[in-house]
């Protein structure tokens, strides 16, 4: 089994087709191991039973929205460090600072492509082979 198909990766996002978008991305990067969460409250529940290696968030979520969940990701121990990548339709330049004060390693612009995907993922993992 290759590096990337060890990686657990949740998609964190209320649109079921933005959900099926970006786990078609993965699956084209080889990553095979993904979990789905619909919310904020949802994703924490589950990263606190089962940390994942990666959380892809929309920003605009009910309940707890991307950074919230970022922030309660970041004071929790065991997923501290956890890679974490902020989903948005638009560059909206505060986000971008709210998202990096919080710990995002990166933003990606809605919708997603594969080598954009992958570009981004291997600046945080490394190549992704």
């Amino acid at each position: 089994m290759s590096f990337v198909q060890h990686l657990k990766v949740m998609i964190v996002d209320d649109h079921r087709t933005s959900r099926l978008l970006i786990y078609e991305a993965l699956t084209q990067l080889g990553i095979t191991q993904v979990i789905y969460a619909v919310d904020g409250e949802q994703a924490l529940k589950q990263m606190m039973a089962t940390p994942c290696h990666i959380v892809i968030s929309d920003f605009n979520m009910p309940k707890l929205d991307g950074i919230q969940l970022l922030k309660a990701l970041r004071s929790y121990g065991p997923t501290k460090k956890t890679p974490f990548f902020i989903l948005t339709g638009k560059g909206d330049r505060a986000l971008v600072q709210q998202a990096a004060a919080a710990g995002a390693n990166n933003i990606l612009a809605k919708p997603i492509t594969v080598p954009v995907l992958r570009k981004t993922l291997e600046a945080v993992l490394g190549p992704l082979q």
